[in-house]
């Protein structure tokens, strides 16, 4: 950072100082000058700053400084504070400043006293200063296997020769010259000109004596002469629009308080564990000020949203994108910080107290994350360095046709480098406990929303993304590796084959992936006027027949709640009671269906709107009982559901589930059990017709009573409380397949769960 001088230190006057040679003699010649001076040369660290020569037969040191608006400039011996040499500006080659130092011919450590119109200064020259880059980090960088690159590339604090400052470093392989442009140097690309380096293709340069929260960006130079200003790719902070610059990150840490949960999940085979997700956007959870437009900040989420995900009963929470966006319309799905946590709710430790706050009290923090495309933004990724750099030159792979984005380049090894350390980046710094992978699919597929002959198959004439897949694997075996207790979830909505497959069987990796069909087929059929479900039973029952293929999540996401699809509350026809009614029972059948849950905010209590990222949730709604018993519900069912594990133990085992039937379209009925490693049976009965149905009769596991455990009927939820006295007691007739059986009044519009009770 520039400083104000101290008062002079004891030395001759500068007039005193022997005369330096000529400046354009210590520069080369004057072409090598105007470049320097223009910040166009690409090999700035062999000319600028201190080095030997040999003027007139004699060794020589020759100091070199571009120091744009500087009327004069000295040499201090850093030691002694004596001034040792004089600099002049160069002829047609201004700003750049040259002397000799007489006598001295071994380099050693000095400072520049600049005298500007207004100011005099002392600057530690970042030209004085050794590459800071290890061999080994590049090395694996350029191969593909960095997990760790956000510790070198980016803004980076370090100390070197005793001067702390910040290593800036970026990858532009193809670019002519590379500056960091900052409040450091007014933005004046002349100044801090980067070092190259022809093997890697990194640029980077030492910066002594800067602060955190300064703002800057990398002025870049193409090869056809056009400079372009772009955000750091590996930012770790990151301003607003429309400036959208970078930030240098304060030098702080986070004293974490969870060790103990980051220990027991290690241990943890989530797979048979319950897993039941509350999915958040943190900008439209709630909001705050006189008009409601106003964020929560982190730390107000801590004091709101942590006791309210506990008191709901979820196992999780899963936060939207927090990787810095410029448009708050694409709700953080077309990122250009990936590094950045977003400006919107506070800082970065900020952050991770939140997720440090949940860790606290037992509850798990997944973020969604988005290596499937990226955004055309000018300050971006886009042409980074006058090529595509990050994105696949070919328009057929390397641009999206639905969001109008552009495509990594899942082939190009620091391409991978760069996805596989910002996955790492967030589980080690942050302590988040999985990642959510957006838009698998059209990862995955060449022709993806593509017409024919808008995409190119792949070398074998195929239209799998051999590139992306590889990476996929390679990317769920070493988080999974390095992260244990992790969970990988992939948004995949095709048949693709093996997402949740270990990557020996040939599968990707992933530890879950969600179960769309599901989705879709359920909230058609709820969606349907109760007297033509008879004629789509299917809908609930076809995912029976595929649900141990994958390890699945049942989420009811953002995604069904927008752009015209209405709230789920909306979708259900009828009254009010029967939309209720409905809700709950669809949930009642959720939560006993195979597979883990997630939930969108909003939906626990009967959302009416369709979710708008502008405005918080209708919160207001909770003053009306019917919303207070749906949360109720929602809040019971979590309870329950952890407490059984027949409701999760077995969710990837066909053995832990049976139909007791599933062929009564007629009346709208389902009915199923479950079963956990004992054997132990929870009962599930759905009636999604508004009809009672008195003395129907269910088949049973085992003989003796059965408790009535939930019953979404219950007038506690709003229900018209028809049930079966607290329980229900077996006969001995074969019944749906099983040896025993019981009638039992079945509520309307309600699912009913049913627990076996050792007698005393």
């Amino acid at each position: 950072m520039q400083q104000q001088s101290s008062a002079q230190s004891e030395t001759r006057p500068i007039a005193d100082i022997e005369p330096e040679t000529d400046t354009v003699a210590c520069c080369g010649d004057i072409a090598v000058c105007q470049a320097l001076a223009e910040g166009r040369h690409g090999d700035v660290f062999n000319w600028l700053g201190m080095h030997q020569l040999t003027l007139d037969g004699k060794k020589s040191l020759v100091v070199r400084a571009v120091l744009p608006g500087a009327l004069e400039a000295t040499v201090l011996d850093s030691k002694t504070g004596k001034k040792v040499a004089s600099l002049s500006p160069v002829a047609d080659a201004e700003p750049l400043f040259a002397g000799t130092l007489g006598r001295r011919t071994k380099p050693f450590a000095y400072q520049l006293q600049v005298r500007y119109p207004d100011a005099e200064l002392l600057l530690d020259d970042p030209y004085r200063y050794p590459s800071l880059l290890d061999e080994k980090d590049t090395y694996l960088f350029c191969e593909g296997r960095q997990q760790q690159a956000w510790r070198f590339l980016g803004a980076n604090w370090q100390e070197c020769n005793g001067s702390k400052g910040v290593l800036f470093a970026v990858w532009a392989p193809n670019a002519q010259a590379v500056s960091v442009i900052g409040d450091f140097n007014c933005w004046d690309h002349r100044r801090h000109s980067m070092r190259f380096h022809q093997g890697s293709g990194i640029w980077e340069i030492f910066i002594p004596g800067l602060v955190g929260g300064e703002h800057y960006k990398y002025a870049i130079q193409a090869h056809n002469g056009y400079w372009q200003q772009k955000a750091d790719p590996f930012a770790r902070s990151m301003e607003p629009s429309p400036h959208n610059a970078s930030r240098v990150p304060f030098d702080e840490c986070w004293d974490w308080c969870d060790a103990s949960w980051m220990t027991g999940r290690s241990q943890i085979a989530w797979h048979k564990a319950p897993i039941s997700i509350y999915e958040v956007h943190l900008g439209s959870w709630r909001r705050k000020g006189h008009d409601g437009r106003d964020y929560l900040d982190y730390e107000e989420l801590i004091a709101q949203l942590v006791p309210y995900v506990v008191a709901m009963g979820f196992t999780h929470v899963e936060f939207m994108p927090l990787s810095e966006y410029p448009f708050d319309g694409s709700w953080g799905y077309q990122p250009v910080g990936m590094y950045a946590p977003t400006y919107r709710f506070g800082s970065a430790a900020a952050l991770k107290a939140l997720v440090d706050a949940f860790h606290q009290v037992g509850i798990g923090v997944l973020l969604d994350w988005v290596p499937a495309h990226f955004p055309k933004d000018p300050h971006g990724l886009a042409r980074f360095d006058g090529t595509c750099l990050y994105e696949h030159e070919d328009p057929r792979r390397g641009s999206h046709p639905d969001w109008d984005t552009l495509i990594y380049n899942y082939g190009r090894k620091e391409v991978q480098s760069f996805l596989l350390s910002n996955a790492c980046y967030w589980l080690q710094e942050f302590h988040i406990d999985g990642l959510r992978l957006d838009a698998v699919s059209s990862m995955l597929y060449l022709d993806y929303s593509r017409k024919p002959g808008e995409w190119a198959p792949n070398q074998y004439g195929g239209r799998e993304n051999l590139d992306a897949i590889a990476l996929l694997q390679d990317l769920n075996t070493r988080l999974y590796t390095s992260y244990p207790g992790i969970m990988m979830i992939a948004e995949e909505s095709t048949a693709w084959g093996g997402v949740s497959r270990d990557v020996g069987g040939g599968g990707l990796g992933f530890g879950f992936k969600w179960n769309m069909g599901w989705m879709h087929d359920t909230l058609s059929y709820i969606s349907r006027d109760p007297i033509h479900r008879s004629y789509h039973h299917h809908e609930m029952t076809f995912s029976l027949v595929y649900a141990y293929t994958e390890q699945f999540i049942l989420s009811l996401s953002h995604d069904e709640v927008v752009h015209g699809k209405r709230s789920l509350i909306e979708k259900i026809p009828g009254d009010d009671w029967q939309k209720f009614a409905t809700l709950r029972a669809y949930y009642g059948f959720m939560w006993a269906h195979p597979g883990k849950q997630l939930l969108f905010m909003g939906n626990e209590f009967g959302q009416r709107h369709e979710w708008q990222h502008d405005y918080s949730l209708d919160w207001h709604l909770l003053q009306f009982e019917p919303h207070q018993q749906l949360q109720r519900w929602v809040t019971d069912l979590n309870r329950c559901y952890r407490q059984l594990p027949a409701l999760w133990q077995r969710d990837g085992d066909g053995a832990g589930f049976a139909w007791l039937d599933c062929t009564d379209a007629a009346d709208s009925v389902l009915a199923f059990c479950r079963f956990d490693d004992h054997g132990n049976a929870l009962v599930a009965v759905c009636n999604f017709t508004p009809t009672v149905r008195l003395g129907y009769r269910i088949g049973l596991p085992k003989a003796g009573h059965y408790a009535e455990l939930l019953n979404s009927d219950s007038h506690f939820y709003g229900g018209s409380d028809v049930g079966n006295g607290g329980g229900i007691t077996t006969e001995h007739q074969p019944w749906q397949g099983m040896q025993y059986s019981a009638l039992i009044s079945l509520p309307p519009l309600a699912t009913v769960y049913f627990q076996w009770q050792e007698q005393d």
